[in-house]
């Protein structure tokens, strides 16, 4: 039978160079999240820093941490003092010259429930992510809190229908982005908004055809130099299993949202869109090539 509903929470912060700045703004927010009810709440990519990947630099790898490590180790006494869970986002330090772009699920007793490695690793303008980040290899997962079953993914995963599904197909209520995304500012005024609509359409198409609750977090500023770098556009949001956008965050502002996930909604929506069920997996093994166009 369903769990009972539970509330979640985002939240939206701008980041800094200064990393003991940001773990408090991050716990500023968690804490304001829990004061409205919320029992899970996420944070967004790699938030313990500025973007770091708008540069190739050997220097920044001195920002990875091991996992666990003082990051986890924080996020857990703040799990445990506030009784709730923690999605996390790190830059980790798993061996030398091995580095990952991990994300963290502290369990309401401070306990690390589970552990995902970002697995669809972008190479584009300004966000030289290949530079610095293994693949994942844990595959797509999902993890049991006390308040519910949860999957989580990592920004340039959410374009990617095949992660949302594999990570649905594992029973979770709801599925956790933690973001970082942004316009080039001179992109801005002719594609800005049609991008930030883009960002949020696929997603809410993999809660549409999962079933499922999807909440996506960004970071909010402008980073790099005053003629370049990056705006993170913010627009955080969470949608229920219909693609119906619940709560969503300004462009700008620094925000906590909270919303209801309820897995009774859930098992509504996949009995009236019954997608799961009429999948046909027998003729889906193709879908492990590379291309299927003849030449």
């Amino acid at each position: 039978m369903p769990s009972a509903p539970f509330k979640i929470g985002l939240v939206q912060m701008r980041c800094t160079a200064d990393r003991g700045r940001n773990l408090q703004a991050a716990e500023r927010g968690v804490t304001a999240a829990a004061r409205r009810g919320a029992k899970i709440v996420c944070l967004p990519e790699l938030f313990l820093s500025l973007y770091f990947c708008q540069s190739e630099d050997h220097a920044h790898f001195a920002l990875a941490e091991p996992v666990p490590g003082p990051t986890t180790k924080a996020l857990g006494a703040l799990a445990k003092k506030l009784r709730i869970a923690i999605v996390g986002s790190l830059f980790e330090r798993r061996a030398a010259g091995v580095y990952h772009n991990t994300a963290v699920v502290l369990d309401a007793d401070g306990t690390l429930a589970g552990t995902y490695r970002k697995m669809h690793i972008p190479d584009d303008p300004l966000y030289y992510e290949k530079f610095y980040f293994t693949p994942g290899d844990l595959g797509f997962r999902a993890f049991d809190t006390r308040f519910g079953r949860v999957g989580t993914l990592v920004c340039w995963d959410q374009w990617y229908p095949e992660a949302a599904r594999l990570t649905a197909l594992q029973g979770p209520s709801v599925l956790f982005y933690p973001t970082a995304i942004g316009w080039h500012p001179s992109e801005k005024k002719a594609w800005g908004e049609s991008q930030t609509s883009a960002w949020q359409t696929i997603q809410r198409s993999h809660a549409i055809a999962n079933g499922i609750y999807v909440a996506a977090v960004n970071r909010v500023g402008h980073e790099g130099p005053k003629d370049g770098g990056i705006e993170f556009f913010g627009a955080s949001f969470i949608s229920d299993p219909y693609g119906r956008t619940l709560v969503e965050a300004s462009r700008g502002r620094e925000e906590v949202l909270v919303a209801t996930v309820d897995p009774g909604t859930v098992e509504t929506a996949r009995q009236h869109w019954p997608f799961l069920r009429d999948r046909r997996i027998d003729a889906y093994g193709p879908i492990t090539e590379r291309t299927l166009e003849r030449k």
